[in-house]
């Protein structure tokens, strides 16, 4: 990725809808992780196969880092955050993939998940304390805080989107600035690196959405 980070290259044409690029990875994403899960579940038994054994493995350890940090179960919370982990962790790999652009490097994208973060907020928020005591949190500890709690979380949702998309842009548009210049194998260690990031930020990004809902719901202590 050499050229604009803001740019959008398109894929084809829809009748008068320009399909970009970052969107034709995203529908690729998602079919993947669909298909994916589709294949490892189909068949679940009390006597794990290796790949059963991974995605148990997997599962627990997001219900455990989500009851770790909202203090709540994790059962109603799993679906969402678990997609968000794997999706974004999906979409930072695919930068491994000769000529794919991870979407994740596009704002469009990385505005679209914390969209879904700050929705996900308010429906939970409402589900666990009703209609007016979720509202009535936003004039938590004084009425004169309305304001300041509005700002904030509209902020930190502005927050998300800008860290997701620096970390990722900038370790793409590094390796591409570092492949054009010295050649094919100079920047291996800096892909490396760029895989750890993506997996950081994917963590990044999913513990700071529990953070974000569980402050909103009523807080709950798992059952042990």
């Amino acid at each position: 990725m050499t050229g604009s980070p803001l740019s959008l290259a398109v894929a084809f044409q829809a009748g008068p809808i320009a399909v970009t690029e970052p969107v034709l990875v995203t529908w690729g994403i998602m079919l993947l992780l669909a298909g994916g899960s589709w294949l490892l579940t189909r068949r679940l038994t009390l006597h794990p196969s290796r790949a059963q054994s991974v995605l148990e493995l997997v599962v627990q350890a997001i219900e455990a880092q989500i009851a770790d940090v909202m203090r709540a179960e994790p059962a109603s919370y799993l679906p969402l955050i678990g997609t968000l982990f794997l999706f974004i962790l999906t979409a930072n790999w695919s930068s491994l993939i000769p000529g794919i652009e991870p979407p994740t490097a596009h704002l469009e994208t990385d505005a679209a998940l914390a969209l879904i973060v700050f929705v996900a907020v308010f429906w939970f928020g409402i589900g666990s304390r009703g209609l007016r005591g979720y509202l009535a949190t936003f004039a938590e500890p004084s009425f004169l805080m309305i304001p300041l709690n509005v700002v904030e979380t509209i902020t930190r949702t502005f927050s998300l989107v800008v860290r997701l998309f620096g970390n990722v842009m900038s370790g793409v548009f590094v390796v591409g600035i570092v492949l054009s210049l010295v050649g094919l194998l100079v920047p291996v260690p800096l892909m490396a690196l760029d895989l750890l990031t993506g997996a950081v930020q994917a963590y990044i990004f999913s513990v700071l959405a529990m953070v974000f809902i569980g402050g909103a719901v009523a807080p709950k202590e798992p059952n042990a």
